[in-house]
């Protein structure tokens, strides 16, 4: 099971005050030295946080592979096809959202959504699709092309956080038991399983054993770990946990 650290929020840090530090790329080499698979990152539309320099530098400096997460719109696959990352991850964007809120429609949009897989495919660019669990989003991500999803974990993740007796806990395990249905119906249709949204050490363990998991990315709760602690210390711990489920199968 690979692990892949976000860095956007190393660059939120910078872009509150203008500054050229802390500096993202410093920060996936620290990820990196704790244990981090690969690195992945943003570029939104409105710049919030990453910007194109840091995308073209860590294209430069990494020794792994960067996955590039973007909306579907025709300057950002221009971008992405002339830079050329290893792999795009297509994601929904709002730009009054706080952070990406839910999956990609692929039922509503699934002609813009195989023209961008068409176009980055063709660019040698592996594409994922993020979306929700639900068997619908499935099955029109595996009719546009794409080989990869990534499952977004957010509502499991904010089921898994409240506190308030047995009604919770069932919540939770109702949304943990939908990932894994929707993890056993995209490997029954050839596709790689990826998740992500909202993971932290404290409610991480639990998915661990969905069928067929491939790669895990998990940013915010890690550069907020990494204040405390420092960033390989952080990657570390989430590290420690894949490795034991992994020697427990």
């Amino acid at each position: 099971m690979q692990l892949g650290i976000n860095v956007d929020h190393i660059a939120t840090l910078r872009q509150a005050r203008g500054t050229t530090y802390p500096d993202p790329v410093e920060g996936a080499l620290l990820a990196l030295s704790g244990g981090a698979d690969f690195i992945t990152v943003h570029l939104r539309e409105d710049r919030r946080h990453i910007q194109e320099f840091d995308v073209e530098s860590l294209l430069v400096k990494l020794p792994v592979k960067l996955n590039l997460e973007l909306a579907i719109t025709p300057l950002m696959v221009d971008y992405a096809c002339r830079v050329k990352p290893a792999e795009c991850c297509l994601v929904p964007e709002k730009r009054e959202e706080l952070t990406t809120e839910g999956g990609l429609d692929v039922v509503g949009h699934p002609g813009a959504v195989t023209e961008a897989i068409r176009r980055l495919q063709q660019a040698g660019i592996r594409v994922s699709l993020f979306i929700d669990p639900d068997p619908l989003q499935i099955a029109a991500a595996h009719s546009t092309g794409a080989e990869i999803i990534e499952l977004h974990t957010g509502h499991y993740a904010e089921l898994a956080k409240e506190e308030g007796g047995p009604e919770f806990a069932e919540a939770t395990s109702e949304e943990r038991q939908r990932l894994f249905a929707a993890a056993l119906q995209a490997q029954s249709l050839g596709m790689v399983v990826n998740a992500g949204h909202g993971l932290h050490t404290g409610n991480l363990e639990p998915l661990l054993d969905m069928p067929g998991l491939n790669e895990l990315n998990i940013g915010h709760s890690v550069i907020s770990r990494a204040v405390f602690v420092g960033l390989p210390a952080a990657v570390a711990e989430l590290r420690a946990l894949l490795d034991l489920a992994q020697r427990a199968e």
